[in-house]
């Protein structure tokens, strides 16, 4: 019986997975099975190298493969790159390599091979930097529990991989941040016992110098929880820097660089702590105009002298310009949880605020009555993860607003009293679901 429940258990997950049932364990646990010419690449390899090897695949990033076909030293043809691991080295050694493939009358051989960084690989990235035409292999690299990460940046010529950079780093990537048609390389570096916490954006010239722009962030940060590009002024192109800042909060930065160099947005350490907030309520264009908001929580209206524990928040979007001044774009309830905001009517300031039903699992947006607490209901939110769950609400008068996987979000708007003071702030199920967002 303990066999049988085991082999249901087995299929259950096999089901729930995608996967066909025709499926072994050994099949799913198996690593992906290679193409024709990556076969013809690893036989090249093992060739070379041995056979006591296993292929490492990077964890991010556009190139998701142990094999990289590219031509990576700009003479019109592709070589093949390759990341493995050397199984029987000591355990001293670094085992961790990167072997460069070339073809010769249409067959692949080894031409050259390098130990690299670390022991998994976490990016790779191929872009020529700045004004020089070099093509540059970069590649991330971490430990194995993944907390300390490397970039190494390589150049293949003549049959020979040189490195011509190496650094400490949390997040890279290549991107044109200054708008002059030519990437550079960007590099954001947690704080350490040797310097604080910055971001640093490299050109590269046509001698094959680095030119470093560089300047700190606000906080010590160590750990960075979203990284996203927005505009600035709507001529400049900013990295918004959502760290941690402190246990469950996060804080933002924002950087951009032009001709002068790479500016910080907010000049002072205070400035960015006024974005200081919950972890996972990240920086977000929240009215696709191409500029990134932040939200700011504040204590909801009818609040204000309750105990910390149990007041509700109200979340501000600050709009932000190139010299740290914000104001206030939007307001809205923003559950974290569900991924969601409801965006507050202008109308609504001040004279509204939420609460939660916790019988009913619902965040309920209420009219403030004259002693500044929750009246009149004008709004009903809920979050249904299964199908019975959200027939029962639709056929109560729920509309649907959003699905998300299994998740419906549904909204209900309560009979208003054409007659009464506040009519003013009831809803309409248009202006209901324009004003209900996803953000996660």
């Amino acid at each position: 019986m303990k066999k049988t429940a085991f082999s249901a258990l087995i299929l259950s997950c096999i089901s729930l997975c995608g996967c066909s049932f025709g499926a072994s364990i050994d099949t799913l646990m198996a690593p992906p099975k290679l193409g024709v010419d990556q076969q013809q690449i690893y036989s090249a390899l093992t060739d070379a190298v041995g056979s006591s090897i296993s292929l490492k695949y990077p964890k991010s990033g556009k190139y998701l493969s142990a094999f990289i076909v590219e031509d990576i030293d700009g003479d019109g043809g592709s070589e093949a790159v390759v990341f493995y691991e050397k199984t029987s080295l000591a355990v001293e050694e670094n085992t961790l390599r990167i072997n460069v493939l070339d073809q010769e009358n249409g067959s692949w051989r080894s031409v050259c091979d390098t130990p690299a960084d670390g022991a998994e690989i976490e990016k790779v990235m191929i872009s020529q930097l700045g004004s020089n035409d070099r093509i540059n292999l970069i590649i991330g690299t971490s430990l194995v529990n993944r907390s300390e990460k490397n970039v190494s940046i390589y150049n293949y010529s003549g049959g020979a991989i040189e490195k011509s950079f190496s650094s400490a780093c949390s997040f890279i990537d290549v991107t044109d941040l200054d708008r002059d048609g030519m990437n550079e390389f960007l590099l954001l570096a947690g704080a350490s016992s040797d310097h604080s916490a910055m971001v640093d954006s490299y050109k590269l010239d046509d001698e094959g110098i680095y030119h470093r722009y560089s300047c700190d962030l606000s906080g010590s940060f160590t750990e960075f929880d979203s990284l996203q590009y927005g505009q600035i002024d709507e001529k400049y192109t900013a990295l918004y820097i959502d760290a941690h800042s402190g246990t469950g909060l996060i804080q933002t930065d924002i950087v951009y660089l032009d001709s002068g160099g790479m500016n910080k947005v907010f000049k002072t350490a205070e400035e960015s702590l006024a974005t200081v907030r919950p972890s996972g309520c990240k920086s977000y264009d929240i009215d696709k105009d191409g500029a990134l908001e932040i939200p700011v929580q504040k204590i909801a209206p009818g609040y204000e002298q309750s105990p910390e524990s149990e007041q509700m928040k109200i979340t501000h979007w600050l709009a932000v310009d190139s010299e740290g001044k914000s104001r206030a774009e939007y307001r809205s309830y923003y559950s974290i949880n569900y991924g969601y905001v409801f965006i507050f009517p202008e109308r609504w300031h001040g004279n509204v605020t939420v609460k939660t039903d916790a019988i009913n699992d619902e965040i309920v947006f209420c009219a403030l009555d004259d002693e500044n607490r929750a009246g009149r209901e004008l709004l009903r939110i809920y979050c249904a993860e299964d199908s019975a769950s959200r027939e029962d609400r639709i056929s109560s008068g729920y509309m649907v607003m959003h699905t998300k996987g299994e998740t419906a979000y549904l909204a209900c708007i309560p009979q208003t009293d054409e007659n009464s003071d506040d009519d003013k702030l009831s809803l309409s199920a248009g202006e209901t679901a324009v004003n209900f967002r996803l953000v996660n």
